[in-house]
Order: structure tokens, then C-alpha cells, then sequence
């Protein structure tokens, strides 16, 4: 062997024995083994997630986060009202929930103060098309909880019209509340309660937006307990149930709120 060639071969043996190594093996990429994902990758897959971060959380701290759950139907019988149920309560200190549509025209649909409430609630919205709805919940350290669920639907439903904007009836009785209250076996109460109202988006043709912007939920001594902001993209008449922590004085509770017309909402709900 000439000599020149020995030093070649010595670098050649020191790279295979440095490859060899317990390090450089744990490090090397396992071929057909997928890379884990990054702490940001949206676990939805949706191409609009960075447009939903944006325009939430553009400033605020985000994280997908299993405990807060959104539940609906994989597929929508009706894209006029689609049930979802959102349920953060087994994260720790939470202080609003919004929950959004990455798909739909008008992308938020409602905002929740739980309060004095269990941080989840039923309600219905409408969908334009197949997407991802999310919940987000931000607890008290400013940081916000990300959960969702793709939902199927066969699309139309933000830009159709109310049923109810075609009948006189809904005039005689905007902004009517038929509610009640059940005990719970935890010593809260669940309330369930309707409220009727077109919830129009201003997305069908000659038809302005119109729909309840706020409701308030308060004890029998005018304490405020939750508070619920529907936007467009909540069904018709809307339905809403939610779980207080503590029996209602009296079990019997205020409701009130407007829509973006001024209309006034006043009732009691009581067992």
C-alpha cells in the first residue's frame, strides 16, 4: 500500500466509527419512520389555520390542546342547524370560549363568559360548507386552548334564508325566550333555553343581517352568572344549554340581551 494512502483510510475508518456511535445512530433519521409533528401544526389539517391564528391569536400565546372538545355529527343532515357541543371543563381556569368555522363566510360564530357556568355548551350553528369548527378557550394565564372537529356538511347554509324571515309570526314573537331549569346531581343546575329569532346572515339576497349580539344570564338577585354573544352563523331560534355550578337562588333566572336591531330580550326561567 502506498503511504499516501494511508491517511485517506484512517479518516474514512474515524467517520464509520463516529456513525457507529449511540449518538449519531439516535439522531439519524429511521427511514419510513414519520418525523413528529411540530408543536404548531394544526392536527385538523386545515389550509386555513394560519388564517384562523391570524385573526385570533395573531398577538396571544396558542396551543392544540385535547381538553377542549368539540362534538357534532360527522356528517350534517342539515347545514341550517348543525349541533355542536363544546366542552373545556377539564382545563383549569378558563375564562372565554369563542368558537369559529375555518370554512365558513362568516368565520365566528359565538363567544361565551362561562362564569358562574361549567366552561361547555350545546348550541347549533349553520355551515357553508365541510370544515373544521373549533373551540377556543382562554384560561387565566392569557393563553389560548385549541380543540375542533372536521364536520361534513352539504353546504349552503350561511347564505340560504331563515325560515322564519318568510313568516309574520316570528314578528309577534322576536326575542321569546322558553327556557327551564333542571337540578343536577352535583348540586348545579343545567338550563336549556330557546329563544326565538331568524338569526338572518345578510348573505341571502335582499335579506339584511339580523340576529341576537347578547345575552345575559343572572341570579334572582340581578348577578350576573354567564354571558353569551351569538353572531351570525348561529342557527335559527336559537337553542343553548349550558351547566351552572350552584343552584340558582330560588332556581329561578334572568335572561336577558338585544339583537343588532336594539330588539330587547326579558324573561325568567325557572324549574
Amino acid at each position: 500500500m502506498r503511504p499516501s494512502a494511508r491517511p485517506a483510510l484512517a479518516w474514512i475508518a474515524a467517520a464509520l466509527t463516529a456513525l457507529a456511535s449511540p449518538a449519531a445512530l439516535a439522531a439519524a433519521p429511521r427511514t419510513g419512520a414519520p418525523s413528529p409533528p411540530a408543536a404548531h401544526t394544526d392536527p385538523l389539517d386545515s389550509p386555513r389555520w394560519e388564517d384562523m391564528r391570524k385573526s385570533f391569536f395573531a398577538d396571544v400565546a396558542v396551543v392544540f390542546d385535547e381538553r377542549v372538545k368539540v362534538s357534532g355529527p360527522a356528517v350534517a343532515e342539515d347545514s341550517l342547524n348543525v349541533p355542536v357541543n363544546v366542552d373545556a371543563s377539564a382545563l383549569p381556569g378558563v375564562e372565554e370560549l369563542i368558537v369559529f368555522a375555518d370554512f365558513n363566510p362568516i368565520v365566528k360564530a359565538l363567544r361565551f363568559e362561562p362564569g358562574a357556568a361549567q366552561p361547555r355548551l350545546g348550541f347549533r350553528i349553520k355551515l357553508q360548507q365541510s370544515s373544521p369548527v373549533r373551540a377556543a378557550a382562554r384560561t387565566a394565564d392569557g393563553v389560548w386552548h385549541v380543540g375542533g372537529a372536521w364536520i361534513t356538511a352539504t353546504g349552503g347554509g350561511c347564505t340560504l334564508p331563515s325560515v322564519g324571515s318568510g313568516s309574520p309570526e316570528w314578528q309577534e314573537r322576536l326575542n321569546e325566550v322558553n327556557g327551564k331549569l333542571w337540578p343536577r346531581v352535583d348540586g348545579g343546575e343545567r338550563l336549556r333555553m330557546r329563544i326565538i329569532h331568524p338569526m338572518d346572515t345578510g348573505l341571502a339576497a335582499g335579506i339584511p343581517a339580523f340576529h341576537i349580539e347578547d345575552i345575559v344570564i343572572a341570579d334572582a338577585e340581578g348577578r350576573t352568572l354567564s354571558r353569551i354573544q351569538p353572531l351570525e352563523p348561529v342557527s335559527e331560534n336559537p337553542s343553548f344549554t349550558l351547566d351552572l355550578r350552584a343552584a340558582a337562588p330560588g332556581a329561578r333566572l334572568h335572561v336577558a340581551g338585544r339583537d343588532n336591531n336594539g330588539n330587547r330580550i326579558d324573561a325568567w326561567v325557572t324549574r
